[in-house]
């Protein structure tokens, strides 16, 4: 039996979202050979490469600040880390440039994985402070080495030849650059579209959420800062090849900054964002030098005044950037339902009724001298539904992330199937077979609910960034989707499949995060407050959500002030007052209870 399903509001039908991202490429790519054959003006063939040069780190910056919510300003440095690899090694040892390009790909991964292992655990400011330093740094290193010219620079570089044809600094540079850019924008909305980019973007809803559900914030931290490293990297040997002469004064920190102005301009959270507000900054700034001096009638370099200006309003009328703009008038598309044929995921082997899942033993949480949580102890049995009750302040949500590995315990031991557990991050705990919703709800609102609840499932697959990026991951995905859509239908929530997660009611959001959870196939649920919040219809159908789910074998921890809903679905009540355990029992006996009472309604004295 399944619960009574919800229904959604009407809204018009979509098209199919790969068909059009597709359709999107295609038509970029036809129109760049066609660009090259036009009459087009030399001086317009070299703009257009120059915003192709910048793009490539503006795409790696979407990655990294617009998905990931890691705010960098040293992406310049890495320009120019693959910018004085290739001309150094081009002039110095006669290697060719396109064997030079993987030499400078390794050189920036290594000194990106150096700068990530000790930046990105940082928060805050601290993190764009410590890019502003490291790229200032390698702005002065690169000054001051005689081998690279201190100031001066290198010159006399070859331009590109591809099969003995010289590429040149025109039409077949042109080619080649925007063939590298459409070819990394795919790659992009690839990963985006896959496990990995689900739990890239699930970076900047804040770690606990993704941690939850198994996945290494810092791991995928590390990861996008490498790849928006490795854009902009490939952006430097392209400049270097193009300009034919390589100096300091393009990799310092001005260009950092305007690198992130083009992708907040553009719109800092989509692909294509990072292309608009490269083109855009590019063509205004070299129209904005020309125009002002005239208009004010002497030379100064007044189009910085304009941006700052420009950049203001931006950020307060369009923060979203401009793509964002042309994005919300787009139909939003509907992902292509192809897996139903897609093999299951394989599922864990459950535990027998009543045997001891979770074995909470004397736990205890001190906060400097405040003891939140007193060594309380209780157990779990598979099958149960347990109520962890209370007033304001007991202390439910602090013990719920002590289980969960959220918190660390100040002393006292959490087992769960006869392991202790406490002491493990919570990613390693939720592998083990328990899956958590939050008080507050926590998603993704800009992915749709099938693919927030996909994120859930995280765990259970194992396709990572190469294989998303480029695209075979898809047999993976398919099963992934499957799974997804059976425990959004398992719920109620099958008409919801296609919707934005940040559209959602409050009674389908709580849903919603429980049927996350049940995609990463728990052994024992931890419900947070699922009923906070809700109306007296959502809230009967979350009871009938918990009761199906009992009857379906799953055990639930219950964390609940709505004592209407605790008393109708719980087997067995843990009350706690003021972070110690105050009884334990049956629904009756807990109502019967003078303690109970007075814990919530206080006495005459």
């Amino acid at each position: 039996m399944k619960a009574q399903a919800i229904t959604p509001p009407a809204r018009a039908t979509r098209t199919a979202m790969l068909s059009r991202r597709q359709i999107s490429l295609l038509v970029l790519a036809a129109a760049v050979p066609l660009i090259a054959v036009l009459p087009l003006p030399d001086f317009w063939i070299a703009q257009l490469n120059y915003i192709g040069l910048y793009s490539l780190t503006c795409l790696g910056l979407v990655l990294l600040t617009g998905i990931g919510g890691l705010t960098s300003f040293g992406q310049a440095a890495f320009v120019g880390i693959g910018a004085y690899t290739t001309a150094w090694l081009t002039l110095n040892t006669g290697i060719s440039p396109w064997l030079t390009l993987f030499i400078g790909l390794g050189i920036t991964a290594a000194s990106a994985l150096v700068l990530a292992l000790i930046t990105l655990r940082m928060s805050g400011h601290y993190l764009p402070l410590a890019t502003i330093a490291w790229g200032l740094s390698l702005y002065y290193l690169m000054g001051n080495i005689d081998a690279l010219g201190k100031y001066d620079g290198l010159l006399g570089l070859n331009s590109l030849s591809f099969f003995g044809v010289d590429l040149g600094q025109g039409r077949g540079f042109f080619v080649l650059t925007w063939a590298i850019v459409l070819a990394l924008a795919a790659a992009l909305l690839n990963l985006l579209d896959s496990r990995a980019g689900r739990a890239i973007r699930s970076l900047s809803s804040g770690a606990h959420m993704a941690e939850s559900m198994g996945i290494s914030t810092f791991r995928y931290k590390v990861i996008i800062f490498l790849i928006a490293a490795l854009f902009a990297s490939v952006s430097g040997w392209l400049f270097a090849h193009f300009q034919r002469t390589v100096n300091p004064s393009a990799f310092g920190l001005k260009m950092g900054i305007e690198y992130l102005f083009m992708t907040v301009v553009g719109g800092v959270g989509h692909v294509w964002g990072a292309l608009t507000g490269a083109a855009l900054t590019k063509l205004l700034d070299d129209q904005l030098q020309v125009l002002l001096p005239r208009l004010i009638g002497t030379s100064g370099s007044y189009e910085v005044i304009v941006f700052g200006i420009a950049l203001v309003m931006m950020l307060k009328y369009q923060p979203d950037g401009l793509w964002d703009f042309v994005a919300r008038r787009l139909p939003h598309p509907q992902r292509e339902v192809d897996w139903a044929d897609a093999p299951a995921l394989p599922e864990s082997a459950k535990p027998a009724a009543g045997e001891l899942l979770l074995d909470v033993r004397a736990v205890r949480k001190e906060f400097g001298g405040l003891v939140a949580v007193n060594d309380v102890s209780f157990q779990v049995r598979a099958g149960e539904i347990v109520g962890l009750i209370g007033p304001n302040g007991a202390g439910k949500s602090t013990t719920f992330n002590l289980v969960t590995g959220v918190l660390p315990l100040t002393s006292g031991a959490v087992a769960f199937r006869g392991q202790t557990i406490s002491g493990r991050r919570s990613r390693a705990i939720a592998r083990c077979g328990i899956a958590r919703t939050f008080q507050h709800v926590k998603m993704i609102p800009d992915m749709t609910v099938l693919e927030n609840v996909a994120l859930g499932a995280h765990t259970r697959g194992n396709k990572g960034v190469l294989s998303a990026m480029t695209r075979v991951d898809r047999a993976e995905e398919r099963s992934l989707f499957k799974e997804a859509q059976r425990q959004l239908e398992r719920i109620g929530m099958g008409p919801w499949l296609h919707e934005l997660a940040g559209n959602l009611p409050m009674g389908p959001q709580r849903l919603l995060e429980i049927a996350r959870a049940l995609c990463s196939d728990p052994a024992l649920l931890l419900l947070d407050e699922p009923a906070a919040g809700l109306r007296h219809k959502e809230k009967l159908a979350l009871i009938e959500v918990l009761r199906q789910l009992q009857r379906e074998g799953m055990t639930i921890l219950l964390v609940e002030h709505d004592m209407d809903l605790v008393m109708d679905v719980c087997e067995r009540l843990v009350v706690m007052e003021f972070g110690t355990l105050l009884m334990e029992g049956t629904p009756r006996e807990v109502q019967q209870s003078p303690e109970v009472r007075a814990a919530y309604l206080g006495t005459e004295h």
